[in-house]
């Protein structure tokens, strides 16, 4: 099923200090982090900021995700990503992401690789292979996962977790919200804002 990208403003609503030098593309790299949440629209919104990020640094982006799960191209395109660049793989179930995410960022020629694994999880032996290959290659590894804040981190090897948010405000925008829920190197705590315009007649 289709999720409705909200097309990101360029209007930073707030950041705390902490979160903006967390959410940050450089500051990602060489790491796997993990963004969840408990509704697809925020987490794809927040993975696609990402994804957006890397193009205008010229960095090549690679999305994986299951067939029963899929973003909707018109939104990314019209939040101003690149179709024609984004690699997109389409895998049965988990493993097969885990695989497939080896596969990239072994090649070293990608600077993100974003797996959409929903309420799957992946093998801890693979995740370490994956720990080892982004520090390598310098490639975030981005995993988005459906479940609440309070619900245990997909792996220790995580580095970086965060939970996004999505809230509709008056004016018909919407607010991404990320909130830094676990930070290896400088630990939790701060939230990261952006306003975003949701598709014409979502909201």
């Amino acid at each position: 099923m289709s999720s409705p990208l909200p097309r990101r403003a360029s209007e930073l609503v707030s950041a705390a200090a902490p979160a903006r030098e967390a959410w940050d593309l450089a500051r990602l790299s060489g790491r796997i982090v993990e963004i969840s949440g408990s509704g697809a629209a925020a987490p794809l919104t927040a993975a696609f900021g990402l994804v957006l990020e890397a193009q205008r640094k010229g960095e090549t982006a690679a999305w994986i995700q299951r067939r029963e799960s899929a973003f909707f191209p018109p939104d990314a395109a019209a939040a101003g990503v690149d179709l024609e660049v984004l690699a997109v793989v389409r895998v049965a179930e988990g493993r097969a992401a885990g695989r497939a995410a080896d596969q990239l960022v072994r090649s070293g020629g990608f600077g993100l690789v974003v797996i959409d694994l929903g309420k799957g999880d992946l093998a801890a032996p693979l995740l370490t292979r994956l720990m080892g290959l982004a520090q390598k290659h310098d490639t975030a590894v981005v995993i988005l996962t459906e479940k609440a804040a309070p619900a245990a981190s997909l792996s220790s090897l995580v580095s970086l977790r965060v939970e996004a948010r999505r809230t509709w405000r008056d004016d018909g925008r919407g607010e991404i919200e990320i909130a830094i829920l676990k930070d290896k190197r400088q630990g939790p705590g701060g939230t990261y804002r952006e306003v975003c315009r949701g598709p014409d007649g979502v909201r």
